[in-house]
């Protein structure tokens, strides 16, 4: 068949398809009852998760359904319920969500359904792919076997990251996370970075992408942004929605750093929804749906076949509780966890990691041993000082109690710049290295005295 006649064939094709969908019958229900978030519908059939679309004064309004009950579905909107009436007529789509993914994302801010929301162009060269779908074989994703730089010292250095880990970020409120996830953004060595904001403050939303991105780093991201006034729905759909533009590009062999801020109010957002279906609370008023939400999508990023997706998550912990549900939960779950200290932010020091509360759980496999063994003596260091600061700051510590001891009040000082750092400052994960063989290398001995 020539050319010409392949096109015709498909434009034949695509006619008999839009006159075979404009035939069908169309099925409708109406709704019976709006209830908080969610809109019962009566006389309608669609599957769980299935988008439908409800006719309403003000305009058709998608939702999604959420729950099936013996009388109807219990549907969420992705929109304002404002203008909705009992007995307005709702039809299925029989499709469900698919979103844009693509290299057209590259340097554009989408909403949590992929539609541009920074003032450009439509999108070109993307593909619309299902939001859902499964994560890897895990016989067949490869091991996390090299470091990826973030061009955080700390990081780097103490708390290292392997290309394809995941990990969480543990933070309160007001303690530098958004900071320190530009600076990992600006300074990461993956070519691609996926970033979702998950109900942010709209006033932020242009901070970050105007003060913490420089133009290099939006030229090779794509932003999700769900804002807190969003519904919830969105709000829960953020994340996926990056998780899956990530995915797309880690098929296509790339490394891609995924930044999730927060998995907190994702999973906030998922109460939400599961407490407008009907789904009673449980743990802190968490319903169970919420802790079989988190695995789902945390495990989707990691290493590929291929590519990889390192991905960093924050945790909003509960009044700086380590220990709370969806903490605790993620921690389970993820490789590894950096630990944000208030009582260091407060101090003014920034960035303000806990290292000695922070775990790499591949940094074994992902540093050689003399870098290895470089961590593990500065992390001595560090642990000597807390044991015995009080002491020091009181005057009771005699000299030669402690021979780490005494190398960490002699190296206080240094340690301390070393592990500080401004935001704009982005440090080469060699020259990180380097200064920290020096650092050690003033306070007597090697390194290799680490057990």
């Amino acid at each position: 068949m020539t050319g010409q006649g392949t096109a015709l064939a498909a434009a034949l094709r695509e006619r008999v398809g839009r006159a075979a969908e404009a035939a069908a019958p169309s099925i409708r229900g109406s709704v019976h009852e709006v209830v908080g978030l969610g809109i019962g519908v009566r006389g309608l059939r669609a599957a769980v998760g299935e988008l439908v679309v409800v006719h309403a004064s003000a305009g058709p309004l998608p939702a999604e359904v959420v729950s099936l009950h013996p009388d109807g579905l219990t549907c969420l909107p992705l929109g304002s319920t404002a203008g909705v009436a009992a007995g307005d007529p709702v039809t299925a789509t029989g499709k469900v969500s698919r979103v844009p993914a693509g290299p057209g994302l590259l340097g554009r801010v989408v909403d949590p359904l992929g539609r541009p929301i920074d003032g450009g162009p439509p999108l070109t060269d993307t593909e619309a792919v299902p939001l859902e779908i499964g994560a890897p074989n895990p016989l067949l994703r490869r091991r996390v076997d090299r470091a990826l730089a973030t061009g955080i010292r700390a990081m780097d250095t103490l708390v290292p990251l392997g290309a394809g880990q995941r990990v969480g970020i543990m933070a309160g409120s007001g303690v530098g996370k958004s900071t320190l996830l530009g600076m990992a953004v600006r300074g990461t060595v993956a070519p691609i970075r996926v970033v979702a904001l998950v109900g942010e403050r709209g006033r932020e939303v242009r901070e970050f992408l105007e003060d913490t991105l420089d133009a290099q780093a939006r030229a090779r991201s794509v932003v999700v942004v769900a804002t807190a006034d969003d519904p919830a729905l969105l709000r829960l759909t953020a994340a996926f929605t990056a998780t899956r533009i990530a995915e797309w590009f880690r098929d296509a062999g790339q490394d891609v750093l995924l930044v999730v801020d927060s998995v907190t109010r994702t999973a906030m957002a998922q109460r939400e929804v599961a407490l407008a279906a009907g789904e009673p609370p449980a743990t802190r008023g968490y319903p169970a749906s919420v802790f079989a939400m988190l695995p789902r999508l945390l495990e989707r990023s990691g290493p590929g076949p291929t590519g990889s997706i390192t991905a960093l998550y924050t945790v909003l912990v509960e009044g700086d509780d380590l220990q709370d549900p969806i903490g605790d939960t993620v921690r389970g779950i993820l490789d590894g966890h950096v630990v944000l200290s208030r009582a260091l932010a407060t101090a003014g020091h920034f960035p303000s990691i806990d290292v000695l509360e922070s775990v790499s759980r591949v940094d074994r496999v992902i540093l050689p041993p003399d870098r290895l063994a470089l961590a593990v003596r500065m992390r001595r260091l560090l642990a000597a000082w807390r044991d015995v600061h009080e002491l020091v700051e009181v005057g009771a510590y005699a000299q030669g109690s402690d021979p780490d001891a005494d190398t960490a009040i002699r190296l206080r000082a240094a340690m301390d710049a070393f592990l500080r750092q401004t935001p704009d400052e982005i440090t080469d994960a060699e020259r990180s290295w380097a200064d920290l063989t020096t650092l050690l290398g003033q306070g007597g001995g090697t390194a290799g005295g680490a057990r």
